[in-house]
Formats: structure tokens, C-alpha cells, sequence
């Protein structure tokens, strides 16, 4: 079960995990950045792969922006939809 790390933190814990803070990267003009090889190894992020990008608002503000690999992020919005999709023509559950 999530919970809300304590402090002004707006990112969440969740038991049995942690974040890392693995590397600190720079923005160039372009609004650009890149992933550091070794991180990217090890996430398997691979030329072509899609990640979505998501924002947390807190008091107003982006304090957080996260990405997941699309093709995840995908599976769990099927696992969260597929039991709302349940019965309906045309959804592939009927």
C-alpha cells in the first residue's frame, strides 16, 4: 500500500522499495536531456522505446516528473480497465 513519504517530499514510498537518486542530468537549450548509458542498460531502454512522461502537481507546481516505459504503463491501464470493460460491445469482453 502507498504511503506519503513524510516532510514536504511529494513523491510516495511504497513498502519493500525505495528510490534511488541515479544521476543528476542537465537540460540544454533545446529543452533537451539524456539518460545515462548504464541507466539506461539496466532499464533495458532501447532506440524506439516509448516512455510516458507524468507529472505530480503539488501546491500548484510540477514537483515531480516520472517516466514509465509506455509498453508497462500500457499493461496497467488494461489491467485497471479491463474489469470497467467487462460486457461492452466492441470491447473485445463482451
Amino acid at each position: 500500500m502507498p504511503k506519503k513519504a513524510t516532510g514536504k517530499s511529494c513523491c510516495l514510498t511504497v513498502q519493500g522499495s525505495c528510490c534511488n537518486v541515479e544521476s543528476l542530468i542537465g537540460i540544454d537549450e533545446r529543452g533537451q536531456m539524456v539518460l545515462p548509458k548504464d541507466l539506461r542498460e539496466r532499464a533495458n531502454i532501447v532506440p524506439g522505446d516509448k516512455l510516458a512522461v507524468i507529472s505530480w502537481i503539488r501546491d500548484g507546481e510540477v514537483c515531480c516528473i516520472i517516466l514509465i516505459k509506455a509498453d508497462h504503463l500500457a499493461g496497467r491501464v488494461m489491467d485497471f480497465m479491463a474489469p470497467l470493460m467487462g460486457g461492452v460491445p466492441g470491447s473485445g469482453n463482451e
